[in-house]
């Protein structure tokens, strides 16, 4: 029998820095992303388009509310709405990386699975960030009004709180396959939209309800500038995206592993 004795030079094969999670890597995905016209209108289009429709319609678009007007506050409804869109678009691309193949190709690399999994969320992160970004800019062209750090207080609150979104594309990729998902997002997106408040107010017991639906907890604390808040809603908010946050993040960690293990 022959026994193979590598060469005296050899080294073990080194991990990656950061376990392969790169800017250049970013990049190829960001621009991967943006050449789907899909997602384009998808993320970057219709969140505008639904501020105009229902930003100038209302009667009451110029009223004071809050720290801003009532044209401010449809703003950033559909700002969570352009984030949620964006960032569970973004995750859910892994649905259809797995059909064609490349999540396995990758898997051959020594890019770690929890840097993939970091640089897909990472791009959702980023598509969420031009989708919340977009409204705002046409927010301030149609009409809205918030004092400067209510601006940014909730730009910044609707764009990380997109991150819920970007975890539960990352679990619909995994859980359901390629062919299914894109078709189901749309409608499913407008379905967290409506229960959690973000196209109109909620009242008597849907009310109550739509608390306990992710959008709804991202919205009431991205709307928190607005001032008028109490600290109770504020703290059923945070628990809200912080129990979302978890079933999310530990079921594509499932997922992923069982994919994985195939």
């Amino acid at each position: 029998m022959t026994t193979l004795v590598p060469p005296a030079n050899s080294s073990p094969r080194q991990r990656p820095a950061l376990g392969g999670f790169s800017l250049g890597f970013l990049r190829i995905e960001l621009r991967r992303m943006l050449r789907n016209r899909r997602t384009v209108i998808f993320t970057l289009i219709m969140p505008p388009l639904f501020l105009v429709i229902f930003g100038l319609q209302s009667d009451y678009r110029t009223e004071p509310f809050g720290s801003g007007n009532v044209t401010g506050y449809v703003m950033v409804s559909m700002a969570v709405y352009g984030g949620m869109l964006a960032t569970t678009s973004g995750g859910a691309m892994v649905a259809i990386e797995r059909a064609q193949g490349w999540s396995r190709q990758l898997r051959l690399t020594p890019l770690l699975p929890v840097a993939y999994i970091a640089t897909k969320v990472a791009v959702a992160m980023v598509l969420g960030l031009f989708s919340v970004s977009t409204v705002f800019v046409v927010g301030a062209v149609i009409g809205a009004h918030l004092t400067p750090l209510a601006w940014a207080g909730c730009l910044l609150l609707a764009w990380t709180g997109s991150l819920v979104f970007a975890a539960f594309g990352l679990f619909i990729g995994y859980l359901l396959p390629s062919e299914n998902v894109m078709q189901l997002l749309g409608p499913l997106s407008a379905v967290l939209a409506f229960a959690g408040g973000l196209f109109m107010p909620l009242n008597g017991w849907f009310g109550a309800v739509s608390k306990a639906i992710p959008t709804s907890g991202v919205a009431t604390l991205a709307r928190m500038p607005f001032g008028g808040t109490d600290a109770g809603s504020i703290a059923l908010a945070v628990l809200n995206v912080v129990v979302w946050a978890s079933v999310f993040i530990g079921g594509s960690a499932l997922l992923f592993r069982r994919d994985t293990a195939r």
